[in-house]
């Protein structure tokens, strides 16, 4: 009986560090949005399928969140998010995010202001691969801005 538990034990401490492993390869992004918002649903559907693991939030005022993670209002799009101490404002695309954690520079987080057609969440279901042309923009403690990745548009 004493072989059978420490085989057991065993297993369970080679199996810890892989699990905490797999924890840590999927971000947790919390996301403040509008119930009533169906382009909001769509960018956390994006998240999710990009490996992120999204705790969504219905909320009355996404401003407040925007205020509180210290993104400027002129930045302002219909969602507010947070990972990972980074606030990310709007239509980002996951991949951004990803890089973003994987460069941890210094800065508030990452804005797409506005509504771009074509971003993710805002794609056209008559016509998903157009795009409008827009910027991702890389967000400096004092509210500069700088570009961290510019989509060029796309006619479909």
């Amino acid at each position: 009986m004493q072989r059978r538990h420490f085989s057991l034990a065993a297993l369970a401490a080679l199996a810890l560090p892989a699990l905490a492993h797999a924890q840590k390869s999927r971000p947790l992004i919390a996301v403040y949005k509008d119930a009533n918002c169906g382009c909001c649903s769509q960018w956390v559907a994006h998240l999710q399928a990009a490996g992120f693991d999204v705790a969504s939030h219905d909320v009355d005022d996404t401003g407040a969140y925007r205020r509180r993670f210290g993104m400027p209002e002129r930045l302002a799009s219909c969602h507010s998010a947070q990972v990972a101490g980074y606030a990310i404002e709007g239509h980002v695309p996951a991949a951004d995010i990803l890089r973003l954690l994987k460069d941890k520079p210094r800065a508030i987080g990452l804005a797409v202001a506005g509504m771009p057609a074509g971003s993710p969440g805002m794609e056209d279901p008559r016509n998903p691969k157009a795009r409008a042309a827009y910027e991702v923009l890389l967000v400096a403690g004092d509210g500069s801005t700088s570009t961290y990745r510019r989509y060029e548009a796309i006619s479909g």
